[in-house]
């Protein structure tokens, strides 16, 4: 059995821990009302860049394991359910179509780990040159008028008015997920932690460790969880 490199799941485990505290409070300002709030400048950062960070750190992690397919297949098939039970919300009126995530972060890592095979022998300064192009990209197309056919949404060029919860477009994702596959390439090139001596059984590094291994499911059942208080507080009300 492979021995983890700790410091990668303790930051992932840090970064869903974001999400989850950014969804918190936008469930609580945005769709359930219950307060009224200005966002603090770290909530911005979290929601703009949270998940550019796991982007970043799937990359790292795709060069150090193997079955980036199947993987890939499971997080891809997490978001669809996402997207099956947004589109329930909506069609139940429990929440306007804005809620409905058509091509979010789990569909975006997805396509990106069925994508890596056809890189995964680039050298790392193919990887950094296609990575910078496809980021660079990205941002060019947010710039342009909305799109004409609904299928350019997935590449990052949506209709006009177009809405979604979540919406992570290939470009300019998938070239930060290109991006972290060179760091995964050079800086993690020989697999092992680059903090060998940390007491990897410290309380808070196993806490946060724990949570970046379960990232997946954490993801996938905290807004029902989140949903579910809200709902009970706004009945007791």
């Amino acid at each position: 059995m492979k021995k983890r490199i700790w410091e990668l799941d303790a930051f992932r485990g840090i970064c869903i821990l974001g999400v989850i505290a950014v969804h918190f409070v936008y469930d609580m300002v945005e769709l359930y009302r219950l307060v009224q709030w200005d966002y603090p400048a770290i909530f911005t950062f979290i929601r703009d860049w949270g998940g550019v960070l796991f982007l970043l750190l799937s990359g790292i992690c795709v060069t150090l394991g193997s079955h980036s397919v199947r993987r890939g297949l499971i997080v891809f098939g997490c978001g669809m359910l996402i997207t099956a039970v947004t589109v329930g919300m909506y069609l139940l009126d429990m929440q306007g179509k804005s809620i409905i995530i058509y091509f979010g972060v789990l569909h975006c890592l997805g396509v990106c780990m069925l994508l890596w095979p056809l890189f995964r022998k680039f050298p790392w300064w193919a990887l950094l040159l296609c990575g910078g192009v496809l980021t660079a990209v990205g941002f060019w197309l947010r710039t342009l008028p909305g799109a004409v056919h609904p299928y350019l949404t997935v590449l990052g060029l949506p209709q006009d008015g177009f809405l979604s919860a979540d919406y992570f477009p290939l470009l300019p994702y998938f070239g930060f997920f290109l991006l972290g596959a060179v760091l995964g390439k050079t800086v993690y090139r020989s697999k092992e932690s680059l903090f060998p001596k940390v007491n990897e059984n410290n309380i808070f590094i196993r806490f946060f460790s724990f949570c970046g291994r379960q990232s997946l499911w954490l993801y996938l059942l905290h807004q029902p969880i989140l949903s579910g208080i809200f709902y009970l507080i706004l009945f007791l009300k």
